[in-house]
């Protein structure tokens, strides 16, 4: 009998991924955004890289917005900044939506497709809204980890049910999403 522990740590070992992956293409995006120097850029990317292997979801703009030295009472100003440029370097655009925060989570979709909730926290980008599987809306503060759970969400729906999914992506404030993040992920 082969014990479930290593096959639970791959699993989320994979998951995990996608936090890196997020990192990655954050990355590429501030550099060709030029919002921040090589240094912050490391220093932001280091930090969230020791919360990820302590298990704890980290965002980079969040992280990056910190090592930038904004304070607390400015901290949703300066992630709204860096949110907007990183916005503008991808196709499609992520419009901010400041009334997300109000939606009704979605827990059917996140019962259904648990991989998916579990991408979701690891991303910090909560499904704000599903009809079923035909459309869904995910949204966060950093719009490349929307994409990626978006494409995952497509990928995943279409493997389990075969139907080609409709995802919007959207940016958050801080505020909501802070929010959000806590309720959706217990966080």
């Amino acid at each position: 009998m082969v014990p479930e522990e290593p096959a639970t740590t791959e699993r989320s070992a994979g998951i995990w991924d996608f936090a890196e992956t997020s990192i990655e293409q954050t990355v590429r995006a501030l550099q060709e955004a030029r919002v921040a120097t090589p240094q912050e850029i490391s220093q932001a990317v280091a930090r969230a890289r020791e919360n990820h292997g302590n298990q704890k979801p980290s965002d980079l703009l969040e992280t990056l917005a910190r090592v930038q030295g904004h304070d607390e009472e400015f901290l949703s100003q300066a992630i709204l900044a860096l949110g907007d440029r990183l916005a503008h370097t991808l196709t499609p655009h992520a419009p901010l939506i400041p009334f997300a925060g109000k939606l009704m989570a979605p827990s059917a979709i996140y019962e259904t497709f648990d991989q998916i909730h579990k991408i979701a926290r690891v991303l910090l980008t909560p499904v704000l809204f599903a009809e079923d599987t035909d459309a869904i809306g995910v949204g966060s503060v950093n719009p490349v980890a929307a994409s990626i759970l978006a494409e995952e969400i497509r990928s995943t729906v279409y493997k389990r049910v075969g139907i080609r999914t409709f995802v919007t992506m959207v940016r958050l404030d801080y505020e909501s999403w802070a929010f959000l993040t806590r309720k959706h992920f217990e966080l």
